[in-house]
């Protein structure tokens, strides 16, 4: 191991999420942003000073170590199988790609490669959302029954060319089978379009994990309602986290008996205490760009005595692809009324 100056990082993709990675790429230690790339230009103002090219090949020329690829879904698959081929490491917004075949080409070439392939499930590093994790992994709920997510809210323009459950179901799907540490197993959805637009508006899904636990998953772009909402239920009660707000809320199992006889009659559980919990809350962009700066330092050999090793771990590229078959198997399943099994 040998200590090192700052990683060479370059961002392609400078829309609205591009603009929230060039802050905090240039706000992340041991990262410097020396170069970014958009073949629509620069409407956020994104580049300052730095260098601006039009395209990957140009971004690659420069000379980076890493890059941010938060081009339009339809994009990932040639600008990723670009920066492999150069041999740089990289982290794509999420989903992967469009379809599965180029979500596997992404996940292939970076592995045979050895380079770090990442996406960007931000929800896996909410404050609420590790706490939450880190407190099932302490066996905090007992055992795990069920994992419900409400993800609902306008439409945001700035979403073109995939639906729903890719861009906000692939969210709910990932941070469930990380919080259950199992794959999925089956899937039932049903969507609708209401919006006037080519892809679905609003996603119901029901699932089975392989692990036994069962899931619900509510997706939509057409209520004026935001709402990011995760509730865990298990035997010992119920975790809420709330990733607007990095709130993450205990539902404990009540203990007290009661004496009123309709009630004590019935064999579930009761209300018990509520506690909201006190959690650390980092903004999850930057935890989620150390832990992509750790996972190359590691990859290249090298540290910095002064970088705390990331805790968080990156969301890998093959994770990114298995995501995107759930997501795929939700939209078979509404367009032929029917489960869909994942694992034989």
């Amino acid at each position: 191991m040998r200590e090192v100056g700052k990683l060479r990082a370059g961002l392609i993709g400078l829309g609205m999420m591009g603009r929230h990675h060039a802050r905090v790429l240039q706000e992340t230690e041991g990262v410097e942003l020396v170069a970014v790339a958009d073949a629509y230009g620069d409407p956020h103002g994104v580049a300052g000073g730095l260098p601006f090219y039009s395209g990957v090949e140009e971004l690659i020329a420069h000379g980076v170590d890493m890059v941010m690829c938060a081009v339009p879904t339809g994009l990932h698959e040639e600008v990723g199988l670009a920066l492999a081929e150069a041999g740089i490491h990289t982290m794509v917004e999420k989903p992967i790609a469009s379809t599965i075949e180029g979500g596997q080409r992404l996940a292939d070439a970076f592995e045979s490669r050895g380079l770090v392939g990442a996406v960007g499930h931000i929800e896996r590093y909410n404050p609420a959302l590790q706490s939450l994790r880190a407190r099932l992994r302490k066996g905090d709920l007992g055992e795990v029954y069920q994992i419900a997510t409400r993800r609902q809210g306008p439409f945001p323009s700035r979403i073109a060319d995939v639906g729903v459950i890719k861009d906000l179901g692939t969210h709910d799907i990932d941070l469930t089978a990380w919080l259950a540490a199992s794959e999925y197993e089956s899937v039932s959805a049903r969507t609708t379009t209401r919006s006037g637009r080519e892809h679905e508006d609003m996603l119901a899904a029901n699932g089975q994990l392989a692990n036994g636990i069962i899931t619900s998953h509510l997706v939509n772009w057409l209520s004026p309602m935001k709402e990011r909402m995760t509730v865990v239920t298990g035997e010992r009660g119920s975790f809420m986290a709330d990733t607007l707000t990095a709130d993450l809320t205990f539902f404990e199992n009540g203990t007290i008996s009661t004496e009123w006889d309709s009630v004590a009659n019935f064999r579930g559980v009761s209300e018990g205490n509520v506690t909201r919990l006190a959690i650390a809350k980092r903004e999850p962009l930057k935890v989620e760009h150390e832990a992509f700066r750790d996972a190359v330092l590691a990859a290249r050999g090298e540290t910095r005595d002064e970088l705390a090793p990331g805790t968080a771990g990156i969301v890998t590229m093959r994770e990114g692809l298995n995501t995107l078959r759930v997501a795929e198997a939700m939209t078979v399943s509404s367009r032929e009324a029917r489960t869909i099994r994942l694992r034989d």
